[in-house]
């Protein structure tokens, strides 16, 4: 049994996620080039990037399933990689790719993710009953999670990241695939998580999602952070016409925008 220590316990509340000049490097290309962030406790934390600027790889050094070249990473005050079995048990991933086991039931994959992260087999069957009925997945038990349209399979992912109560989330694009009624609900639960005292930290490409969501936001563009705030405080880091997050994202990642250059379009 590992013990999960209170970061809290001396009176003084440590950051959710505490980032300090990470690296990572592919083939010779800086992934994650000396990043520097700090996650408080408690908030709905949007980490936006165009494709490629490194954010997948950063969720990934987060969960410990990538190793940083240097840098260092602090969850809730303990360090990876040295706390990283005590991490786990604290926050609850949804991973982009969605690793699901296929061939289980939707009932059976969350009874098997609440044993793994400790819960009592009784404790783990009701979580995993409640769960399917609260994300709408209970109209056919018996149904394989190979079955699942890709929607139902972001909604039992994320069932799987709340069985054991984390304290810290840990999302790559949630919402993607996933329709408005089952989009609405996941936000609701997130909201209400972070009410209760939770983080998320969220990565999305749905710009409107994140500066609904969202009460702090950093952008990072081929590697590096290039603004991070409140909406109000990115909103004077960028141009003065960039009022929604979508303009402020846009003209600080330099992108092109469409000119109607092509003629014959």
């Amino acid at each position: 049994m590992v013990t999960v220590p209170d970061p809290s316990s001396n009176g003084q509340q440590v950051a959710a996620i505490e980032v300090v000049d990470l690296h990572k490097i592919y083939n010779g290309v800086h992934a994650v080039d000396g990043l520097t962030i700090t996650v408080p406790q408690g908030s709905f934390y949007g980490f936006l990037g165009p494709n490629g600027a490194g954010k997948t790889t950063t969720i990934k050094m987060l969960m410990g399933l990538a190793q940083p070249d240097s840098g260092e990473i602090r969850i809730l005050g303990m360090k990876l990689p040295q706390d990283s079995l005590a991490i786990r048990r604290v926050i609850g991933l949804v991973p982009d790719d969605s690793l699901l086991f296929d061939y289980l039931t939707g009932a059976e994959y969350l009874e098997l993710i609440g044993r793994l992260y400790g819960l009592p087999r009784p404790l783990a069957k009701e979580r995993a009953r409640e769960l399917l009925a609260l994300f709408e997945l209970q109209e056919n038990p018996r149904k394989l999670i190979g079955e699942y349209s890709k929607g139902m399979r972001k909604r039992v992912a994320m069932a799987a990241a709340l069985i054991h109560k984390p304290r810290l989330f840990l999302m790559d694009e949630p919402f993607e695939g996933v329709d408005a009624v089952g989009a609405r609900l996941m936000k609701d639960i997130l909201l209400d998580q972070v009410r209760h005292g939770a983080t998320v930290f969220l990565t999305s490409h749905v710009l409107e999602v994140v500066e609904r969501l969202c009460t702090e936001v950093a952008i990072i563009s081929r590697g590096k952070i290039v603004a991070q705030g409140t909406m109000q405080e990115l909103r004077r880091q960028a141009a003065a016409d960039a009022t929604s997050l979508e303009d402020i994202f846009v003209d600080l990642v330099h992108a092109e925008r469409y000119s109607g250059s092509l003629d014959w379009l």
